[in-house]
């Protein structure tokens, strides 16, 4: 495994990583289907991101993973670009929840299809992020998977609601 300062989703990743984020587009579409139009307006708190608006940020950021993916994997010396995601999240309580979900659906199952071409080796292969430090691209993986778990915790906390 890994730690926790590299990957701040540590804590959510108890399975194999590639097993949990190649599940996430099902149970993200569940998580929808049980929380209907009303549902996906709710958040956990005030403040917070809806379900809806969730949906999106998964959407956006699993093309941000995308490009890390093939980059960590094409480049040497490869250097991850941060985003801000309040930034990136302004849009979202305009834009449609279902469309963020085909969007996420499409890219994972795209993501997971490369990952899976890898050797075993890839994975060894080191990058940098700016803010964590030095990484492998294992460490990509299973943060894509912590983070899935993380937003699957606030969706599944929303549905319970």
């Amino acid at each position: 495994m890994f730690s926790m300062e590299l990957n701040p989703y540590a804590r959510f990743v108890n399975a194999d990583p590639l097993t949990l984020i190649r599940a996430t587009p099902g149970k993200l579409s569940a998580l929808a289907h049980q929380l209907g139009s009303a549902g996906l307006a709710r958040s956990t708190a005030p403040g917070k991101w809806s379900a809806a608006e969730i949906l999106c940020h998964l959407a956006d950021v699993e093309i941000a993973f995308g490009f890390r993916l093939r980059q960590a994997q094409a480049a040497d010396n490869y250097t991850v670009q941060p985003f801000d995601q309040d930034a990136w999240s302004r849009p979202y309580a305009r834009l449609d929840p279902h469309a963020a979900l085909a969007a996420f659906t499409a890219l994972r199952h795209w993501n997971v299809d490369f990952i899976a071409t890898l050797p075993a080796e890839a994975f060894s292969k080191p990058f940098t992020h700016p803010e964590r430090g030095p990484m492998t691209f294992q460490t990509l993986v299973e943060t894509i998977a912590g983070h899935d778990r993380n937003h699957l915790v606030q969706l599944e906390a929303i549905a319970a609601n």
